[in-house]
């Protein structure tokens, strides 16, 4: 099996390559490694390579390297945030957790066992996912492979990076402001963001950052996803509540939606403009949609930006610093000088001088904003946007070496001010890669739904699969370096 062979393929069909015997899992491993090697010095987006910890995993199989499950022997990766593996270190992105390893696994990750993934490391992420970027001080930054000087962006931009690098076709992100739509935006890629509630958080949390993150997977193909989604989704014995509606999914990329109506906007929720290359984006998968018979018209959410961000820094900073907390007990001191990031103790600061009442409130606006947007759905069923205001930005625009709170909040702010609501909101949302900048930069268009209805955006997602295809499109990187691999 060559590396060329192996790029041909998503997850679904390196999994029916296995399953017929055309190669083995450990002939897809050693080409997923081999491609890491050769890729990874450049675009650091694994920071973790756990060789033998994969072997095992194909060993502990039938003992004839098979695997059962859906993806069984199919490699993957796994973000360096919040998903325990029992083994594998993990870091948050942060110094402050060097040495750490799991010693369980997360509810996910036993599906993600069950479903035949054979792990074999971890991918970037900036401290806690605290950034619409993935350069973290614990590990340098990662770079975007359409082109070096580029950021991949945030917080899954390990992840991203290694898929359009062609080390892995599917691979674990989490989204908790945008984290999964971002970097598949900047990198070419397929990102679903699932409802509230949809996947578990357990054994430790019924709900990450009180339901604004959630986990999931970035991909090339819709129907990875989708199918990620039937293995994984549910709750689990006791979590506090399950997302509205169910599955299977997969069944539906392959059915077209209805003629749907859709919320067209190009300008940000405060009413402001996107850079050209990001509008003319939007407006052509407008255009694109018009074609395939939806109905497309010009419709927004109007929110006040100031207002949500400071709701959700006050959820997400509070969430973090119970994290840095209990870490800091475990180890028996508090965090060095250069064991967190300076935006994350702004973070954390500001969320420590909030009152009570202060939070209850954020949680209040929160699901004040979750019937705002189900009354807006109410009236159409999709919202097309940009998923950040500008393609990707050079490595070094935007820094969690800000050590002011209002300075970084007003940058992520400006960058990504489409993606959060979702999470606040709690419905489900993608990042299409529909559209490339002349310079050849990716260029997600973000989708939106109402609670519960990732069957409109699967099925409108493998619609737009088909007739506008990007799985054949490949970064240079992966071009001049495959014979490496």
């Amino acid at each position: 099996m060559t590396h060329d062979d192996y790029v041909q393929m998503d997850a679904t069909a390196l999994a029916e390559g296995i399953r017929k015997k055309s190669f083995s899992a450990s002939e897809a491993l050693d080409v997923a490694l081999a491609r890491l090697d050769a890729v990874n010095p450049q675009i650091n987006a694994v920071v973790h390579r756990a060789e033998a910890f994969a072997r095992a995993q194909i060993t502990e199989g039938h003992g004839d390297g098979s695997r059962s499950g859906f993806f069984a022997g199919v490699p993957f990766l796994v973000k360096d945030l919040s998903l325990q593996v029992n083994g594998l270190p993990m870091t948050n992105g942060s110094g402050f957790f060097r040495g750490y390893v799991p010693d369980f696994d997360n509810t996910l990750t036993q599906r993600q066992r069950a479903a035949g993934l054979v792990i074999f490391g971890r991918t970037a992420s900036p401290e806690f996912g605290l950034g619409p970027i993935t350069e973290p001080a614990n590990h340098g930054p990662c770079r975007n492979p359409w082109s070096l000087g580029h950021q991949t962006g945030g917080s899954s931009g390990g992840s991203a990076a290694a898929i359009a690098a062609g080390i892995v076709p599917m691979a674990h992100a989490t989204d908790g402001g945008g984290s999964i739509r971002m970097p598949a935006a900047h990198c070419g890629l397929f990102g679903l963001k699932p409802t509230r509630g949809r996947l578990p958080s357990g054994p430790v949390l019924g709900e990450a950052w009180n339901g604004v993150a959630v986990p999931h997977v970035i991909s090339r193909s819709v129907r990875d996803s989708a199918a990620m989604l039937d293995l994984t989704a549910g709750a689990s014995p006791g979590d506090p509540y399950a997302a509205p509606g169910q599955g299977p999914w997969l069944p539906l990329v392959n059915r077209p939606p209805k003629s749907l109506r859709i919320a067209l906007s190009t300008v940000t929720p405060a009413g402001l403009p996107v850079h050209p290359e990001v509008r003319a984006g939007v407006e052509a998968a407008g255009r694109l949609l018009e074609s395939l018979g939806h109905h497309v018209e010009q419709a927004q959410i109007s929110i006040d930006l100031d207002e949500m961000y400071r709701h959700f820094w006050l959820i997400s900073g509070t969430n973090v610093a119970a994290i840095f907390t209990a870490r800091a007990k475990a180890l028996g001191r508090p965090p060095g000088p250069d064991e967190i990031e300076p935006a994350t103790r702004a973070i954390i600061a500001h969320a420590r001088a909030a009152s009570a009442e202060d939070y209850v409130r954020a949680l209040q606006w929160m699901h004040a904003l979750g019937r705002k947007m189900g009354a807006f759905f109410a009236r159409c069923d999709v919202a097309l946007t940009p998923v950040y205001a500008n393609p990707p930005l050079p490595v070094g625009s935007l820094s969690m070496q800000t050590a002011d709170f209002a300075t970084y909040s007003n940058m992520l702010q400006n960058e990504r001010p489409f993606t959060a609501m979702y999470n606040l909101s709690g419905g489900p949302a993608m990042s299409v890669p529909l559209h490339w900048t002349p310079d050849g930069l990716p260029v997600g268009i973000h989708f939106g739904a109402d609670m519960g209805r990732e069957d409109l955006l699967i099925q409108l997602a493998g619609q737009l699969e088909q007739v506008a295809p990007w799985a054949h499109r490949r970064p240079a990187l992966e071009r001049k370096s495959s014979h490496a691999s």
